[in-house]
């Protein structure tokens, strides 16, 4: 009898463990994509998440090949997406970096790198 309990409970408790892990707003696609190369600085960097996320906590900041940011320092949430406009900029290497609080109060954050130019 004891160990059809345990068993009846281990489903439960896998059942618990990835709901909490399901709980971030994780990173789920970009524009530009990820290591992507395209051929001008786009206008701007979208990102889309698996969950709604918190406006005055996300944020998006990206640099040039030099280090000198290139967004314009206003990121915009609606519902999943972020977004934040670029200025225009010279190729190389650009990097993203963002941090996203879910409404649920997770904080998830990371970076990436596109190419721009030839």
């Amino acid at each position: 009898m004891r160990h059809s309990s345990v068993l009846c409970a281990l489903p439960l408790m896998l059942l618990l463990a990835t709901g909490q892990a399901s709980a971030h707003a994780m990173l789920d696609h970009t524009e530009p994509r990820v290591g992507n190369k395209v051929a001008a600085t786009p206008r701007e960097v979208t990102l889309w998440f698996t969950q709604k996320i918190e406006p005055a906590f996300s944020t998006i900041t990206v640099t040039d090949s030099a280090g000198k940011r290139v967004d314009t320092g206003k990121t915009r949430v609606s519902g999943t997406q972020m977004s934040v406009s670029l200025r225009q900029g010279g190729s190389g290497t650009y990097r993203v970096t963002w941090r996203a609080l879910s409404v649920d109060s997770h904080k998830t954050d990371g970076s990436f790198s596109f190419q721009v130019g030839q």
